[in-house]
């Protein structure tokens, strides 16, 4: 009988055993190679497409054409920085030093009119096993492309090569730590591409017409790497979002749609980015605000009970169906939002100008004078004078509802609008006596305005896959504003610490704990 060996990385004795792991190996490689190339296959068509379609520009002017070749642009754009997170998050064995030459061989050397900032990493004077003097032999010198608002420049960093005169030991400064592996790019470059796109809209092809008026060639696959792989190495700080954020007993929720490219088909579909919100600062809380993005291929209802199954509190959402499974475990309660009721009956007035919409906006109106002035009071104080002031107010409008809609026709807008109130009653009223709770679900609004601004620019999302980086870049950069922290200073902190940083610590990372100034504040600390 085959013995299975101890260390698993070691193979089996038995021939049966290798002979059929071989096999196992081969096929699993033949699939891997056969997906890349028909990956490579597409590409390849899009990017002749692409050209075409430009040489034709030339000879004829057309919006149309204009979009189509954006949305080409887009879609290649989508696929090299899914590619790239993908090669980020797969393991894989270290390469060969001859690779490393090879590699610097073949790409394209830095521009030789940039300011180089020389930046010396010292080695100990002594050699580190025999303590004896160390002779001078030379340094090794690498460079990195970084960014600073509005310019480039290039920091070399230069270490010094010693060797022991008496035993021969060579000692050097260990390499300087890269955001990416083997990347050109610093922490300030990775993180100014990822605001431009996801904070500034600024799609990747863009981007590199910019860099390249100002003297630095960067390609839109290279530019699509960066962001792939910055996606895969800040991916633990969305886990560390999300658990902050259903730690709250309020939940702000809502979704938009995200047009997604359909494979092979050349035409989109519509996919959701959902988004989840806490903020305790309108009821005096002092914890930090976040807010999270999830991507999701469609609305089905199991998307937002997979994102809350953690969750117990208050859901302060709209009326979607899809929370309803949430709402019967008992654990989730439901608020309702007192600004959709109130656009509805907006709708009304502006369409006809109905006395009865008039008089309910001045109604619903009244109870968001109440709330102005208890904006930043503690729960108690806003339960005691939202059941005091407001609490009289809801109880007349009820009444007012239900007598006016006897007076209308059943079928006008303006029956529909009160109908959708009457019917989510305990729901609107539930913030009256939980003073923890807002009137209006805006806080979840507001977080979704960026994703509005974006997809008039981007046009449509190129796969799932970067539609959750999409996500994870919203809530980093979301959350960011909301906590009054620069994005583009937040991110390009976190990038310089986060591939060093221990994963059972990456709540250090998040915006209102990391500062700043300091570009190692959890290293001092842990040192001191």
């Amino acid at each position: 009988m085959p013995t299975t060996p101890a260390n698993p990385l070691e193979p089996p004795e038995d021939v049966a055993a290798l002979r059929a792991e071989l096999a196992a190996s081969r096929a699993a490689l033949a699939e891997l190679r056969s997906r890349l190339h028909h990956r490579d296959c597409e590409l390849e068509k899009l990017k002749l497409e692409l050209a075409r379609l430009k040489r034709w520009r030339f000879g004829r002017s057309s919006e149309r054409l204009d979009a189509q070749i954006a949305q080409l642009e887009l879609t290649i754009e989508a696929m090299e920085t899914v590619s790239a997170s993908a090669a980020a998050q797969a393991p894989a064995p270290a390469p060969p030093r001859s690779s490393a030459s090879t590699a610097r061989s073949t790409r394209p050397s830095l521009p030789e009119d940039l300011p180089r900032e020389d930046r010396h990493h010292a080695a100990a004077c002594t050699c580190p096993d025999c303590g004896a003097a160390l002779t001078y032999l030379g340094e090794d010198v690498s460079e990195v492309l970084e960014y600073v608002p509005a310019s480039f420049k290039i920091i070399r960093h230069i270490r010094p090569k010693h060797r022991c005169g008496q035993c021969g030991t060579i000692d050097q400064a260990p390499a300087a730590e890269r955001p990416i592996e083997r990347g050109r790019a610093g922490a300030g470059l990775l993180a100014q591409v990822l605001v431009a796109k996801y904070c500034d809209h600024l799609p990747l092809y863009r981007q590199s017409a910019i860099y390249a008026r100002e003297g630095v060639p960067l390609t839109r696959s290279t530019l699509a790497d960066w962001v792939g792989a910055s996606s895969a190495l800040l991916a633990p700080l969305g886990d560390a979002l999300q658990r902050h954020i259903l730690g709250g007993a309020t939940v702000h929720a809502d979704d938009t749609p995200v047009p997604v490219l359909a494979p092979g088909r050349g035409q989109t579909r519509t996919a959701r980015l959902w988004t989840y919100v806490r903020d305790e600062r309108a009821a005096g809380g002092e914890t930090p605000p976040a807010v999270l993005f999830r991507y999701s291929p469609d609305r089905k209802g199991l998307h937002p009970q997979r994102h809350l199954r953690a969750f117990t509190g208050v859901l302060q959402a709209d009326g979607y169906p899809g929370f309803r499974a949430l709402y019967e475990t008992g654990r989730v309660q439901e608020a309702a939002c007192w600004a959709h009721v109130r656009r509805k009956f907006h709708d009304v007035a502006q369409a006809n100008d109905s006395p009865y919409a008039r008089e309910a906006l001045t109604r619903i109106g009244s109870l968001y004078a109440v709330e102005a002035d208890l904006r930043g009071q503690p729960p108690d104080r806003r339960r005691c004078e939202r059941q005091a002031r407001a609490g009289p107010v809801l109880d007349d409008l009820r009444t007012w509802f239900n007598d006016t809609l006897q007076r209308v026709s059943a079928k006008s807008t303006f029956a529909v609008a009160v109908r959708y109130a009457l019917e989510r009653w305990t729901a609107l009223t539930r913030y009256r006596d939980d003073g923890r709770v807002e009137i209006d679900n805006n806080a979840a609004e507001r977080a979704l305005r960026t994703v509005a601004l974006g997809r008039k620019n981007y046009l449509f999302a190129g796969s799932d896959r970067g539609g959750d980086s999409a996500a994870l870049i919203y809530s980093l950069i979301g959350t960011a504003r909301l906590n009054g922290v620069d994005p583009y200073a937040y991110l390009r902190a976190v990038l310089e610490r986060i591939g060093s940083h221990p994963i059972n610590r990456i709540d250090e990372l998040l915006p209102w704990h990391i500062a700043l100034g300091d570009p190692q504040p959890q290293a001092a600390a842990a040192a001191a």
